[in-house]
Formats: C-alpha cells, structure tokens, sequence
C-alpha cells in the first residue's frame, strides 16, 4: 500500500514539474517572440482567440482528444456547444460588417469549450475524475499551443540565424544521388493531381495525428486512466527538442537555397543559385551564405518526417485500415518533403534517426531502463550526432565519393531501425503458454 501510495504521489509530482516547465517554456517563448520579431507569442495568440477569428490550426483537432476523457453523451453536448459558439460568432461578425478569411470561421467555439470543460472540473468534479477531466484539457490545449509554441520557434531561428548552412547539407546530399531534385523532377511531371494530393498530405499531418491519438486513447473514458505511451507524447517531445538542433544547424532547405522559393520570385535574391529542381548544384567549398530574415531555419532534421514516422509506428497496432493510412502518410510525406524542395535527402535520414532514438527513449523510461533500452538510445544518438557532424565537416569528401558514404549514411539509418524493431519487439509481454491438461482419473 505504502507504494502504490508513493507511487500516485510520484506521478502527481510529475505532472506538477512538466506543467511547471510547459508553462516556463510557452513563457519564454512570449518573450523571445516580442524581443526578436516584435510579434506577440504563442501565449498571446492563444489568448486573443478567445474573443478574434482564430489562425489556421487544429482547434478542433484539440477538442478532439479533449473528448477521449468524456463519455459520448458528454461529448455530444461538447461537439454541440463548440459548433453553437461558432455559429454565433460567425452571425455577429456578419452582422458587424467584419471581414474574415475562409480558413478562420469555425474555432473559436472548440476554444470556448475546453475552457468550459477546465472550468466544469475544477467546480463540480472531484478527486481522479476532476484529474481525469483537466489531463484531457491539457492534452487538447497543448495541442493548439504546441502549433502557436512551433510557429515562435521558427521565427526565433529565421530572426538570430542570418546565415544558413546549406551548401554543406546540399554537398552531403550528393552521397544520396540529390533526390530532392530527382523528386522535384518527378512531381512536375506528374501533374496537378498528384501535387494537390501530396500538398493536402503535407499541410493536414495534425489531422492524421489527431486520428491515430484517438483511436489510441479511446478507452481513457472507460478505463478511467491514460495508456502509459501514445503519439501526443512523442509529439510533444520532438516539438520541443527538435527546433534545438534546428538552431545549431540552420538550413532553408533547396527550394530556397537553390530555387525561386515558395512565392516564385521570393526567394531568387538570397538564393545561392536558381537551379532546383532541372539542374543538380555544383560541388564548390561550402560556405555559410545570408539568407533573408523570414524563413525558416527548419529543415536538420526534417521535423515532418519524424511526425510522420511516429505516425506510421503508432498506427502499427490499429485495425488494417488504420495501418494502410499509417503507411501511406508516411509515403506521401516522405515524397512531398522532397518533391516540394522543402529538405535534402540527408534531411530525411537525419529526422528519421532522430525520432527512433526519441521513441525509443520514451518507450525505455516506460519500461524501465534496462541495458537494452540505454544501449538502443545510445547508440541512435551517437549515429544522430555523427550524421550532423559528417554534413558539416565532411560533406566534399561525401560528395567526392558518393558509392562509399551514400551506402554508409543508409546503413547508419538502418542500423538505427533494426535496433528498434529487436528491443521494442522483445520488451512487448509475452502470452503465456496455455496450461497442459491434467489427466482425469477413469472412473470405474
């Protein structure tokens, strides 16, 4: 008794701490965000939607997995009374004569009732259920502030990072045979179908996430507690540490080094050549080059690929249909990162090491960190490590002799893969073999 009792209060502490360092994250964010760009923060933005059309985001997404915490009839009355509020604001703001784009009608309603949702708990429940009740607030939140929280972290790179590193990562991409340009190539000829598919894929990955999260934690409600692992942890975790790398290795990515950029025209005049995606850039001396101070520094590692790995990883043990749409985001994220000229190859492997070792991290304190589990984080962020190393300071040598460090940047990324899939396989609990039959006396 003593340590279940110890246990629940070592698990409220935690909780406390990680609510502690969110709230100092998101605080620190605010303040990065007016110093460098003069802009209010994810704190700010987020609070603003209360009241003004909301930006773009996965609102409803949050009130999503808010609801995994309700019964069905509590979410029908949460669903009803987010789309009411949006309808009201929506006839006000028509009455009022205000403006508002397409894409920012509908949101403030499934702001409006997770607040609720906070407010319900913390007034008329009590004990586990109100604990119940404000963990799922949370989750919803962090989902819609973790966006806000990401669009701070890019402009804190594009504003404190004037140079970028591409010619190095571009170099390092020729070990691979440059498929981004390859890619690029391809999806031009492929024609508008194919690109508005893979374009929807690229820009909806909150949706298919929010997809996944919920079939995951469909029975909290029930069960009365959350699963120890799902996605929104990984999540979470790759969106607080990966902007870090983002700002010790700054990168536009070729579309923007080596094209027109996104707008056509925009991105020429700090380009280093207009060449993505017909010709394949030369090998010179690498060198940091300028670069404008809006875009984004965002692309070692590809951030993209790694939530769409963990897509692809946590759909695994879903229904076939759930598994299918798992493979085929990955596919198609893996394809359009390229094929738009947003990442490099070596991108890729990069983001894809990057988020087995995170994984894996997770899933070892779930566990208990045994030598298996200390041994597979270890060496995924060793090979990590090395990876942004050798495209920093070896990317001639990786271009020079593309059949030697091509092959080796692959096998690094596989040994990575096949480290995961033996110790994850070999920490899922075994069934246990079924009891041979005793033998029943004869009855005379």
């Amino acid at each position: 008794m003593a340590s279940r009792n110890s246990s629940r209060i070592d698990r409220r502490v935690l909780w406390i701490a990680a609510s502690a360092v969110a709230l100092g994250f998101l605080v620190a964010l605010e303040i990065a965000a007016r110093h460098y760009g003069g802009v209010p923060g994810p704190i700010t933005n987020q609070a603003r939607e209360v009241i003004f059309p909301p930006k773009p985001g996965p609102l409803y997404g949050g009130l999503g997995l808010m609801m995994v915490v309700l019964t069905w009839r509590q979410r029908f009355i949460a669903a009803g009374a987010a789309v009411g509020i949006d309808l009201v604001f929506i006839l006000v703001r028509w009455a009022a004569g205000v403006e508002v784009p397409e894409d920012q009608f509908f949101g403030n309603g499934a702001l409006w009732a997770m607040l609720g949702c906070a407010v319900f708990a913390l007034t008329r429940r009590t004990g586990q259920e109100r604990l119940l009740l404000l963990k799922g607030v949370g989750l919803g939140l962090l989902l819609v502030t973790g966006r806000k929280a990401g669009d701070t972290w890019l402009l804190i790179t594009s504003k404190t990072r004037p140079t970028v590193l591409d010619p190095y990562v571009a170099a390092a991409d020729h070990a691979l045979g440059n498929p981004s340009w390859l890619a690029g190539r391809l999806l031009e000829a492929s024609g508008p179908v194919t690109t508005h598919i893979l374009d929807l894929v690229y820009a909806q990955l909150a949706v298919a996430a929010v997809v996944v999260a919920v079939y995951q934690l469909r029975n909290v409600a029930a069960e009365g507690r959350f699963p120890r692992h799902h996605l929104v942890r990984t999540f979470l975790v790759i969106g607080v540490i990966g902007p870090g790398v983002y700002m010790l290795f700054p990168v536009v990515g070729p579309i923007f080094a080596y094209g027109p950029g996104t707008s056509g025209t925009g991105g020429v005049e700090w380009a280093v050549a207009n060449v993505w995606p017909h010709t394949a850039p030369s090998i010179g001396v690498p060198h940091p080059v300028p670069y404008d101070g809006i875009t984004p520094r965002n692309c070692m590692p590809s951030l993209h690929t790694a939530w769409a790995c963990t897509i692809f990883i946590h759909s695994r043990k879903g229904p076939r249909l759930l598994r299918y749409a798992g493979t085929f985001w990955l596919v198609a994220t893996l394809c359009a990162t390229l094929g738009f000229g947003y990442h490099y190859g070596v991108d890729l492997v990069a983001g894809v090491v990057f988020v087995l070792t995170v994984e894996a991290a997770l899933r070892a304190y779930d566990h208990g960190w045994d030598r298996a589990g200390v041994r597979l984080v270890a060496h995924g962020t060793v090979v990590f490590a090395a990876l942004l190393l050798s495209y920093r300071y070896l990317p001639q040598h990786m271009a020079a002799q593309p059949w030697l460090f091509g092959p080796l940047v692959l096998l690094a990324m596989a040994s990575v893969i096949y480290g995961y899939v033996r110790t994850t396989r070999a920490w899922e609990p075994k069934a246990a073999p079924a009891r041979p039959l005793e033998p029943q006396p004869e009855l005379i």
